[in-house]
C-alpha cells in the first residue's frame, strides 16, 4: 500500500519505519508530467516485493519542508531510506527496468553484492574500491567525505566537496560539505552576528552562514534562532 506523506508525519512514517524495512520516497507534484509517468511504474515495481519495501509519495507543493530537506530542484525525485540513511537516488522518469533494478538493489536479506560488501567495511581502501564500481553511490560518497573531512587537510577537504556534488544533497551531505568547506571556527555565534549583517548583499558571506547552520545541525536550538535571523535580514 502507498503512504501519503505530509510535513507533519514525515519523521513518523518514513524515518521511523526506515529502521525495519526500506522505505522509497517519490517526490512528486500534480503539475509533473514525467512525475505521472513515473508514478504507477513505481507502485507496481514496488507491489512486487510483497511488503519487503514501503513506497511513500510525497506533493512537494503541499510539504515544503520535505523538499527543502532533500533540497529538491527537479522532479521527480526518488530516494531510497533505510535505517534513517538516504541509500540510493535518482532524479527523472525511468523505465520498468531501471526501476526494477533500483528497488532491487535496496531489499532486505538479499545475498550482499561486491559493491555493499565494500561499502559496510566503511575503510578508505574499500570506499574507492567501491566508487571503482559505482562513482555515485551515496553510502560509499557520503562515508568517504567523512573521512576525509575528518583529517582537516585542505586537500582531502577539497576532494570531498567533489565527490559529495556529484550525488543527490541530502541533511547529511549539506554537513559533511559545510564542514569540508569551514576552515577553524573559533566562536560561531560571534562569526554568525558579524555575518548577519552582510547576507543580504554579500553571496558568500550568506553561503558561509549557512555553512555554519550546517556545522550547528537542526538538534541545537540555536540553529532555529539564526535561520530566522537569516529570513528576516533577507526579506
Amino acid at each position: 500500500m502507498t503512504l501519503e506523506v505530509t510535513d507533519n508525519d514525515f519523521e513518523k512514517e518514513v524515518l521511523e519505519r526506515s529502521e525495519n524495512q526500506p522505505v522509497i520516497v517519490d517526490l512528486w507534484a500534480p503539475w509533473c508530467g514525467p512525475c505521472k509517468s513515473l508514478g504507477p511504474i513505481l507502485e507496481r515495481v514496488i507491489e512486487e516485493t510483497n511488503g519487503e519495501v514501503q513506497l511513500v509519495k510525497v506533493n512537494i507543493d503541499d510539504n515544503p519542508g520535505i523538499a527543502q530537506a532533500f533540497r529538491v530542484q527537479s522532479i521527480p525525485a526518488v530516494f531510497a531510506i533505510h535505517k534513517k540513511d538516504v541509500v540510493s537516488s535518482f532524479v527523472g522518469a525511468q523505465g520498468e527496468d531501471a526501476v526494477r533494478d533500483f528497488v532491487q538493489k535496496v531489499l532486505p536479506n538479499q545475498e550482499p553484492t561486491e559493491l555493499e560488501k565494500l561499502v559496510e567495511k566503511g575503510d578508505e581502501e574499500s570506499l574507492r574500491k567501491a566508487l571503482e564500481i559505482e562513482t555515485d553511490n551515496v553510502m560509499a560518497v557520503t562515508t568517504l567525505a567523512h573521512l576525509l573531512v575528518a583529517r582537516d587537510d585542505k586537500g582531502d577537504k577539497e576532494e570531498a566537496v567533489k565527490l559529495l556534488e556529484g550525488i543527490p544533497e541530502t541533511p547529511e551531505t549539506r554537513r559533511v560539505l559545510a564542514i569540508a568547506r569551514l576552515e577553524e571556527v573559533s566562536d560561531i555565534e560571534s562569526e554568525l552576528t558579524v555575518l548577519i549583517e552582510k547576507v543580504k548583499t554579500d553571496e558568500t558571506a550568506r553561503e558561509r552562514f549557512v555553512d555554519l547552520l550546517e556545522l550547528l545541525g537542526p538538534e541545537d536550538p540555536r540553529t532555529t534562532e539564526w535561520r530566522q535571523r537569516l529570513t528576516s535580514a533577507l526579506f
